[in-house]
This record gives structure tokens, sequence and C-alpha cells, in this order.
């Protein structure tokens, strides 16, 4: 594998492996294993990307190709019925998560989290010839393509975060529904979770990083990416120059466009998601950024309608979509892909926001961690239903009085630290429920029944006590945005998350984590613009 060397942050310097051209083999050399699979992407130049992201990319592009053409399709029952045998099905969860499905809003609504994964499965000749690394055939597949879409319970609006994939996280234990296989909770590199049973531990390792409950995954390989992107009809993207992604070592992608607006498709289209040296500062980063033009374009393209018009392309994109998912039993059929396609039609591509999850260094580069404080304020935002854009209506500041004085509201409190991962603290509802006696609650019991919920969170059953939830709330310097309304509570409860693993005052400041931190590099759906053309690789 060709290296160079780059700057890293205070000095240091780090081996990045050039991105590989015209079909190499991007794989790792021989008796590299699994956890070196990439490290991290470093801004200004600092980076050890191991495999082009470009390929990567167009399976998240096939996804979202393959819901927007499923929610656009129309057949007959038979052609239905031969699409749904063509759907893989694979178990949603493999870990044991207690965390549950949130709460319906006012209207009853509920917001939907699909995890898309991208699989670098080389099970097939013609995944090992899109791929490369012969190798590498018979070896379980990573998941190198990580993005958790959420759409609002109102579907309203629509996040989607991509996590690194050399992202170091615990990977809770996982059961293999195949054949059986334990494997044990582990520290590794988070697209080593797909290799642990299959697409449902990615989905349990997702679950206990964020705390956010996933309702389906979509798991896509190398197999029909490129025929999916080529039968888009092609994607609009702009240069600020000439490019030719070529020099005299054989850097580069090959890539080349005169200045202005192109419409990329087939080779094309791949060597621009491949191209690093060419754009900006010829880093991971400026290749990120030119991913996500293409992503939006594409995006934008589809849901103005216009490549979708003609019924026979329709099928056959229909055809390719369903031979190339493998979904979750609860998203097993046509109908329920259509379903979820019409939901997200619904959403504007001006509240379309895509991020990267903030994380930081470690290991010395060698990998990425999730950025301390940043990264949790990104996942409670997606936990509390609230807009990475900053778009959301913010409701009336008012605060109902309660309906009785503290000492006759009774309230439960419930242990919510059952964390498969960080494991369960005991006790901690009788703890808070000591504490709430102090404070004046003199009705306040402990639920034994342990639960997971990553926010500590006051639910109210009715309107008329939402006042009593507040109350309990300021009483505990909980946040108003702690309060919500459950129709799964008689009681005003207390539920103590993972936020709060220990003492008595609560550890989080007051309501100032509702924006989306900066260090997320939000990229909005209507954003346009062209690539910034490095200056050595103009011709």
């Amino acid at each position: 594998m060709r290296e160079s060397s780059v700057r890293g942050e205070r000095g240091r310097r780090a081996t990045v492996p050039e991105p590989r051209e015209n079909g190499e083999d991007d794989s790792p050399p021989e008796g590299e294993g699994p956890a070196s699979h990439g490290a991290g992407r470093r801004r200004g130049g600092q980076g050890r990307p191991k495999r082009s992201r470009g390929v990567r990319i167009l399976r998240w592009t096939a996804l979202t190709l393959a819901v927007l053409v499923l929610g656009a399709a129309g057949a007959g029952y038979f052609y239905y019925e031969h699409l749904n045998g063509n759907l893989k099905k694979e178990a949603l969860d493999l870990g044991d998560s207690k965390i549950g499905k949130p709460e319906p809003n006012a209207a009853g609504q509920t917001p939907l989290n699909i995890l898309l994964i991208g699989s670098d499965s080389r099970n097939t000749a013609e995944n090992v010839k899109l791929g490369g690394a012969k190798q590498d055939a018979d070896r379980k597949p990573l998941g190198d393509v990580q993005m958790l879409v959420h759409v609002s319970a109102d579907r309203g609006n629509m996040s989607v975060v991509s996590i690194p994939r050399d992202t170091r996280v615990t990977i809770p234990q996982c059961t293999d529904p195949h054949d059986g296989t334990v494997y044990p909770k582990t520290e590794g590199a988070i697209n080593q979770s797909l290799q642990h049973g299959g697409p449902g531990c990615t989905v349990a390792t997702w679950k206990e990083l964020t705390g956010v409950y996933i309702d389906h995954f979509m798991m896509i390989d190398f197999s029909g990416v490129v025929s999916m992107a080529d039968a888009i009809g092609g994607v609009p993207v702009c240069v600020d120059d000439n490019v030719y992604s070529h020099d005299s070592k054989g850097h580069g992608s090959g890539l080349k466009l005169t200045k202005g607006t192109h419409n990329v498709k087939g080779v094309q289209a791949l060597q621009w998601l491949r191209t690093r040296y060419g754009f900006e500062d010829n880093t991971d980063i400026g290749r990120a950024k030119a991913q996500h033009m293409y992503m939006t374009s594409m995006i934008r393209q589809l849901k103005s309608g216009t490549k979708l018009s003609d019924p026979g392309k329709l099928m056959d994109l229909a055809e390719a979509a369903t031979d190339a998912l493998t979904v979750d039993h609860g998203l097993g059929t046509v109908k329920k892909l259509y379903d979820l396609g019409n939901d997200l039609k619904r959403v504007p591509t001006k509240r379309t926001t895509m991020i990267t999850m903030p994380w930081e260094y470690g290991g010395g580069g060698e990998y990425v961690l999730p950025k301390p404080g940043d990264a949790e304020q990104t996942f409670s935002l997606l936990r509390n239903d609230i807009s990475l854009d900053g778009r959301d209506k913010k409701k009336p500041d008012a605060t109902p009085a309660p309906t009785a004085p503290k000492e006759q509201i009774p309230v439960v409190v419930q242990n919510g630290t059952a964390s498969t991962v960080l494991g369960p603290v005991s006790g901690r509802a009788a703890v808070i429920t000591s504490e709430l006696a102090r404070l004046g609650y003199a009705k306040a019991t402990a639920n034994t029944v342990l639960i997971s919920r990553a926010d500590t969170t006051v639910l109210y059953p009715d309107e008329p006590r939402q006042g009593d939830a507040l109350a309990v709330a300021k009483a505990l310097k909980l946040p108003k945005s702690a309060v919500k309304a459950s129709k799964s509570v008689r009681e005003i409860t207390l539920v103590v998350g993972n936020d709060w693993r220990e003492g008595t005052a609560y550890p989080k400041a007051a309501d100032d984590g509702d924006k989306t931190p900066k260090s997320a590099d939000a990229l909005n759906g209507e954003e346009k613009g062209c690539m910034k053309v490095n200056a050595g690789y103009t011709f």
C-alpha cells in the first residue's frame, strides 16, 4: 500500500495510505486485523483514511434512492410479491438493551429512527471486483458506513447523523441468531460491530452509545450500488475551476472536469465521491464536503421527481433496490418500505440536516472518540426530538400551578440506569426517593423495576398534572425539557436516567443544550455551491 506522511496536530506526523485508484485493492495489508480498519479524518491535512469513502458514500446514496424509489413506484400484486422476495431480512437488535420506544407527543405521534449501514462484504464475485481485496473474500463484513436517520414525530424535519467508522466504542454482548455464537462485550471500532452477529449488533451498539431507540435498519453492500447510482441519470455537481485529480506519483481519483456544473454518473460519480487530491487542502475533509454536496444534490433531484417519471426505469430501480437491501423483519415488505418512503417525502428539503458526530482523536491519532460534551449534546437532541437545524418553533413558556401542596403529591421514582454497557447502579430509586422526601414530597415512593433511559425524565399522565411534574423538576433542579407527558404512567413518575448515576444533585446544567454543536459541521439539504479546487490539481 502506498503511503505518504502528513503533519498532525502539535507537530505529530501521521502515516496516510493513499486512496486506491482505478479499482486497486484498498484493503489493509495482509495480516492486518479488523481493529486497524481505518483511523479518523484529521482537519488541515491530518488524518489516516485507510480505505476510500467513495464507495461507502455510494452505499448511502443507494439506501436513500431505495427508499424514495419504493415510495414512488407502483406495480401489481404479483410483482410486489416478487420484490418482497428480493428483500433479505435479519433481526433488529441482538443486544439486551432496555431502552424503550419514545412516548408519543400530544398528537399521538412518535419519532422514527432508522440506522443505515453500508457493509464492505465481499461475499460475491461482483463484490470482490467492486471492493478489491480478494484475500478478504471470506472475511466477515465490516459496517464501514453508519448513519442514523431521525425523522421528527410530526415529520416536519429530518436529521442524519453519521459516525466515523473507526470510532472506539463499547460493543455490547451480542448473540448471532444463525449459529448461536455469543460475542462478549468488548471495546473496538464501531465498524467491527457488524462482525458480532450481523446488523442487529450494530443496532445494539448504537442504542447503547446514543441512548436513542432505533426502529429499523437498512443495510446494503457493494452490489447494485454503482448500477443504482448510474440509473439515477446523473447528479449535478460544481467545481470552481478546472480539476484533474491525478499527479506524477499516482495520487488522485482520475476525476477530470472543467470549471462549472456537470451531471456526473457511473464511473465519474464514483471518481467525484473518491476525490481527495484536487479538492480544497487535499485531505479527507475536502473529500467529505464533496460527498455531502453530491448527496444533497441527489436528494433534491429525487424529490423533484425529474428522475422518476419513466415507469420502466422505476421498476428497474425498484428491482435493484430490493435486491440490494437487507432490512429488519419489521421493515421486510415493499408496502412497509413504501410507507417509509412516504414518511420521508413529507420532510421538506430545507428541514433536512446532515452532520457528523462530534469527535476527537484518541490513541495518538489511531482512532477517534465521541467528543466529550458535544457528542452527548447531539445525541440528546435526537432523544428529545429537537431538530438539528435549530428551526423548531418554541412553545410558550407557561408554568401551570401544582394541583396540591407538594406533601400531598404522589411521586413514583424509578431506576433508569439499566445500561448494558455501563451496568445498572443499584439503589438509585431509593436514593432519589429519600431526597424528594427531604424536599417535602412525603408521598414519594420507589419502584423497584429496573429500566433504561439516557435522560432523567419526569412523566405526567394528564394535562392537569403537568404543573405537579414541573414542580418536581424544579425542586430537583432538572431542566423543563425533562418534563414529558406519558400515557403509560398513572402518577407523576421520575425516571432517574444514566445521566444521573450518582449523588443527589443533578449534574447537568439547565436548558442550554438545545443547539447543534458547531463541531458537528451541519449541512442543510438546500445548500448549494461549488467545490474549491486545489491549485496544484488544475489544468
